[in-house]
């Protein structure tokens, strides 16, 4: 099946996810999720209290890439329905310039981690660190509901950046950080490079790692893009927070293989 056609689930795919759960059908279409609601003031501290030690005493982060790593290596050579998240980091080069070099380290490794602790909150797996960006994905037996924490978890980060680490930050003087974050749905391949099923390395492949990378690298600082195959899923009372984006000529060229017609993507409007 393609991106496409997935993107309204017939009623009886909707009532084979339905069965793997124990939520109703209803429930199942307007994307509501079982997943443990986030306390927004609880994570804001948490997220405050982490920063503070980081860059009064250099603490690191527990690793949040072995989850993925783990749930890549059960599933290897498979192909899987999920969303993935590029959040990027916007203005590091300014960071670079005005901070010394172990400073910069230290913010630039807390935001990723924080970053990635907004992931696995939202039920979600990191896939990697790239330079100062996050990459993230998602898997659900509805997609429905991966779609709705993989949204829910960039507002978080939205919040965590402006309520969060900001303010952290302008008590030393730093510079703010914002991010830009991108957002699609499709099928992807889990891929191992190499013969060993422990230490090879393990990764996805796939349209919808290239779109959403995309789709990042159009967004503003501190906005939120989704595909359309994200938008199609999400609660219709989350859809009402996006509106489609209107490109200037040439400025997004990336085709539907289904359709031919420009891919639409959306922008959180709050």
């Amino acid at each position: 099946m393609s991106d496409k056609e997935d993107s309204i689930l017939p009623a009886s795919d909707i009532k084979q996810e339905d069965t793997s759960q124990k939520g109703s059908v209803v429930d199942m279409m307007l994307g509501k999720s079982s997943e443990k609601v986030i306390d927004h003031d609880t994570m804001i501290q948490e997220t405050q209290k982490r920063i503070w030690s980081s860059l009064k005493k250099g603490i690191e982060y527990d690793a949040t890439v072995d989850r993925s790593d783990a749930y890549l290596r059960k599933h290897v050579h498979e192909k899987q329905s999920m969303v993935v998240m590029y959040v990027d980091l916007v203005g590091s080069t300014d960071i670079t310039l005005t901070l010394p070099e172990e400073k910069v380290a230290i913010i630039i490794s807390s935001f990723a981690q924080e970053m990635a602790f907004a992931v696995k909150h939202h039920g979600g797996f990191v896939l990697k660190f790239v330079g100062d960006a996050v990459i993230g994905y998602f898997v659900h037996s509805s997609s429905l509901i991966a779609a709705d924490n993989a949204v829910s978890c960039a507002k978080s980060m939205i919040k965590i950046i402006e309520e969060g680490i900001n303010p952290i930050l302008n008590q030393y003087d730093y510079p703010d950080l914002f991010v830009k974050i991108g957002v699609d749905f499709g099928t992807n391949m889990i891929i191992r490079y190499g013969s060993d099923a422990e230490k090879s390395h393990v990764d996805i492949l796939g349209p919808t790692m290239n779109i959403a990378a995309k789709i990042q690298g159009k967004a503003k600082p501190q906005e939120i893009l989704i595909g359309e195959d994200v938008y199609n899923r999400i609660h219709p009372s989350v859809q009402k927070e996006f509106l489609k984006k209107t490109w200037n000529e040439n400025e997004w060229k990336y085709h539907s293989r289904d359709t031919g017609e420009l891919y639409p993507v959306y922008y959180h409007s709050n």
